[in-house]
């Protein structure tokens, strides 16, 4: 699954319109606007249609503040 579109976020918390590289299938849902986020749990996710997960040429989003950064 890939971020298709960040619909709101407050802080880091966010939701965006999940979609998987492979079948299309889109879905939303909650995400933390945090590196590990972006590079671990992201490509991690199954698609609920298709069962797969991220490709290994999977590209992260940076997050929207610098790490470290309170917010």
């Amino acid at each position: 699954m890939s971020i298709k579109e960040i619909i709101c976020q407050n802080r880091r918390d966010f939701k965006a319109v999940f979609e998987c590289e492979h079948c299309g299938y889109t879905t939303k849902g909650w995400g933390y606007d945090d590196a590990n986020f972006h590079r671990n749990v992201i490509p991690a996710m199954k698609c609920p249609k298709c069962g797969k997960v991220a490709d290994e040429n999977y590209r992260a989003l940076s997050t929207k503040y610098p790490e470290g950064m309170e917010v």
